[in-house]
């Protein structure tokens, strides 16, 4: 595997080798002693998640508090994506700054979101499986979720696509108005 850090540091984009010829392709996935030493974690998943999106669905900004903050590692498996990550852990070197990655199946990317981030993500195809390994279950009450279209956060979502959100979404509040995570652990840890 290929990892090419961000502007946040912590958020990494990892690119699998991937062996391909006329009949398909072949690549591994996932490799959890691979992915502790080519990110320097020791994080454990304990869910995985699929979701089906049309054109347009945007979900997100996603996070969950602390002592349930999830790290994601994300990819789409059909269609093509935006992916965001905004970095909303107080006291951090890169607080309310975003990255966004093109994920597809083509290029079959992945991006490692850390705990303490939040999340996001714009379906540019026709439609589009989106997988993700996190790091803790889902608990509803940590749950809690920023405006995709903060003026503060100024994320630069693709042009063309008018978003379309589910209700609890469409209630997301601005990063100033958020309950945010705290202080970023040492790397390494989580």
């Amino acid at each position: 595997m290929h990892i090419t850090p961000t502007a946040i540091p912590d958020v990494l984009l990892i690119a699998p080798r991937v062996f391909g010829d006329a009949r398909g392709f072949f690549y591994e996935s996932f490799n959890q002693q691979a992915f502790d030493e080519a990110t320097g974690t020791r994080h454990q998943f304990v869910q995985d998640n699929h979701s089906r999106s049309s054109r347009g669905v945007l979900r997100g900004l996603h996070y969950q508090l602390p002592p349930h903050a999830q790290g994601k590692l994300v990819r789409v498996v059909r269609g093509r994506v935006w992916d965001v990550a905004v970095d909303i852990r107080q006291g951090s070197p890169t607080f309310g700054r975003w990255v966004g990655e093109e994920l597809s199946e083509d290029n079959q990317r992945q991006l490692w979101i850390p705990p303490g981030l939040a999340h996001g993500f714009l379906v540019l195809s026709d439609s589009a499986d989106f997988l993700y390994k996190t790091t803790a279950y889902y608990q509803p009450q940590a749950e809690r979720c920023i405006a995709w279209n903060d003026a503060q956060l100024a994320i630069r979502w693709p042009e063309g696509i008018t978003p379309l959100l589910s209700a609890k979404d469409a209630q997301g509040l601005s990063l100033a108005r958020a309950e945010l995570s705290p202080s970023p652990p040492g790397r390494g840890q989580g």
